[in-house]
């Protein structure tokens, strides 16, 4: 990565639909940290990095794949993990803007054979209710 932008891309890049393009824009860049690395207008579009993880951004509009109505919380039934090298610094920025967290941060313990793995991990809402789970893993 150079200049903190990717030098690849993802094979799988989750894109979300947005109701409000300016205020996910800003939670994602200014408040998480994210790199703005393809930016496009009508509709409003994004797409975004945080260290190896990226997704895309979309303005909802009439012609976007839209399989049925939004409803808030958008993508029920999924969280993205993000590995971070420290969660610390996303916590402070969160709560220097008073954003609530979906589930505070905790250690988690995952085995795996005769091994344990450890995350310590907290979940986030976005503007539109898409489940960001930030995760640092734990020797």
């Amino acid at each position: 990565m150079a200049d903190g932008k990717a030098t690849y891309w993802n094979a799988m890049v989750p894109e979300l639909t947005v109701a409000n393009f300016p205020a996910s824009l800003d939670f994602y860049v200014e408040i998480l940290g994210f790199t703005l690395m393809i930016r496009r207008h009508e509709p409003e579009f994004a797409y975004l990095c945080f260290g190896k993880a990226q997704l895309m951004l979309e303005q909802h509009h009439p012609q976007g794949w839209n399989t049925a109505d939004l409803e808030y919380p958008l993508g029920r039934g999924v969280n993205f993990q993000i590995e971070v090298d420290d969660v610390e610094p996303i916590l402070a920025r969160l709560q220097a803007c008073d954003v609530p967290l979906y589930r505070a941060l905790r250690d988690s313990h995952y085995h795996t054979g005769e091994t344990e793995a450890c995350q310590r991990e907290f979940l986030v809402q976005d503007p539109d209710g898409y489940l960001l789970r930030f995760s640092q893993y734990i020797e």
